[in-house]
């Protein structure tokens, strides 16, 4: 695992997330900086939007335009990145429960995908004013954008939702945009299961370089549990260790999931320095945080927890 590849680019999707879903200005011609390894600069071509994420709690919200991504290039250079935030949605998603599936909406021989991430991805558009986007619109719309320079690689980046989308894109670039974007790599975090095995078989044979990073301790990337398979590229974050036991992140639905918690384990498998938690994550308060403290001090010092065990045995736990 290249990490400070991978921390730039989810640098860039923390960019996308900047952007407020219902912000749907273009932020064409602005600049972006990945701090990380050196600060790399990136210009922003466009940005994407698409349809909400429909769930069986809103329907309605199916029928709203977001901001939903960055298509940027790396100055100097012929890379092209294009950065999917993830939305609100997601949650109701996982509430649901409901993962129902639909053909491949760009690749028929690619068995069938997750239908709202479908229908989601089906509705990308790069011009906010266009009703009636073209399927694929992203495989289509990429020669057409002003580049800086000509584009020799693209890089796809997500989180969360954005990472199911990311994959999406990823597959539809490599076989349906022209020859110059074939050199496609996609870099997910947090990624929920995208489609069944057809998918899954077709998106690993037609695509080289994947990464797919989850924390062992998230939901959204276990989802779907049935009838759905992951891509390849699987790489496991520990937010945790056994000896001492410690939590590094608060171990929580929400704290696991959030992309500043995948930085900031990210930037400990690199060495550091730590990318900063957000606030509310980085501290285990109350009952819990005490039970881990008595736990961790005991197993600094082994005798001490030997004496426990033995002192329970007597007296009964309490």
């Amino acid at each position: 695992m290249e990490f400070n590849e991978a921390i730039t680019y989810a640098q860039l999707v923390s960019e996308a997330y900047e952007v407020a879903p219902n912000d749907l200005e273009n932020r064409a011609g602005q600049v972006v900086n990945a701090p990380w390894g050196g600060g790399a600069q990136f210009d922003i071509i466009t940005t994407l939007y698409a349809c909400d994420l429909a769930t069986d709690v809103n329907r309605a919200r199916g029928q709203s335009l977001v901001s939903i991504g960055l298509v940027l290039q790396r100055q100097g250079s012929g890379e092209a990145v294009i950065a999917f935030r993830g939305t609100e949605g997601i949650k109701e998603w996982v509430l649901d429960a409901h993962f129902g599936t639909k053909a491949c909406p760009f690749l028929p021989s690619a068995g069938e995908t997750e239908d709202g991430f479908s229908d989601m991805y089906g509705s990308l558009r790069a011009d906010k004013n266009d009703q009636d986007p073209d399927e694929p619109i992203l495989a289509k719309v990429l020669p057409k954008l002003p580049w800086r320079s000509g584009v020799t690689s693209v890089t796809v980046c997500g989180h969360s939702l954005g990472g199911a989308l990311a994959t999406l894109a990823t597959l539809d670039i490599r076989v349906n945009a022209p020859a110059p974007y074939h050199d496609v790599t996609c870099w997910t975090y947090a990624s929920p299961k995208v489609g069944t095995a057809q998918f899954v078989a077709k998106y690993d044979q037609m695509v080289e370089n994947t990464a797919r990073i989850a924390n062992e301790l998230d939901l959204v990337p276990r989802l779907p549990f049935l009838g759905y398979d992951h891509v390849n590229g699987g790489f496991d974050l520990k937010p945790f260790q056994f000896l001492p036991p410690k939590f590094f992140v608060q171990p929580n639905v929400y704290c696991e999931h959030i992309l500043t918690s995948y930085l900031f384990l990210l930037s400990r498998c690199a060495g550091g320095p730590d990318l900063a938690l957000n606030p509310l994550c980085g501290s285990l308060d109350g009952a819990f945080a005490e039970l881990m403290k008595i736990v961790e001090d005991k197993w600094k010092h082994p005798e001490g927890l030997k004496q426990s065990f033995f002192e329970s045995k007597g007296k009964g736990l309490r």
